[in-house]
């Protein structure tokens, strides 16, 4: 079965649980067949939830029987600090995140906080500085980068 097959039908198995099909890539190493897969959702993703989806497509391939020998799967997510993109930044209000911009805001270029509002052109960051809450606003087409990220 062709690569881009597979994606089609692993990425239409993987909405049905809920989950996106980000990357899948077959490759052979060493004479065996390496199957990998990293999937997300917008939720945060555990060892369970790999598990999980690791069990539903073991299971499909077996139903689809898409290889002609043997084969390693390996299930993996983007993790806890996963790139976001800037068009789906409304399904992460409340969310954790660091912000980089083009244009420095008061002087930054790299802030971290809670993601509040998100507008047609703009998102409001909420950061702590010590004890108090600042509001920054950042207008979208300033975002170089965005990612969840681990607050400490």
């Amino acid at each position: 079965m062709e690569e881009k097959q597979l994606s089609e039908l692993v990425s239409s198995k993987l909405a049905s649980i809920n989950y996106n099909l980000v990357s899948l890539n077959v490759s052979r190493n060493s004479g065996s067949l390496q199957v990998s897969i990293v999937v997300d959702r917008v939720a945060p993703i555990n060892m369970e939830d790999i598990v999980e989806v690791t069990n539903v497509l073991s299971t499909y391939f077996d139903e689809i029987d898409p290889f002609e020998a043997a084969y390693n799967l390996d299930i993996s997510s983007l993790g806890a600090e996963k790139p976001l993109k800037v068009e789906e930044l409304d399904k992460y209000v409340g969310s954790y995140v660091n912000v980089h911009v083009n244009n420095p805001i008061e002087g930054e270029n790299i802030f971290e906080g809670t993601l509040k509002e998100v507008n047609d052109n703009s998102i409001l960051v909420t950061k702590r500085i010590k004890t108090r809450s600042k509001d920054v606003e950042v207008v979208k087409s300033n975002i170089l980068k965005i990612r969840l990220a681990i607050k400490f």
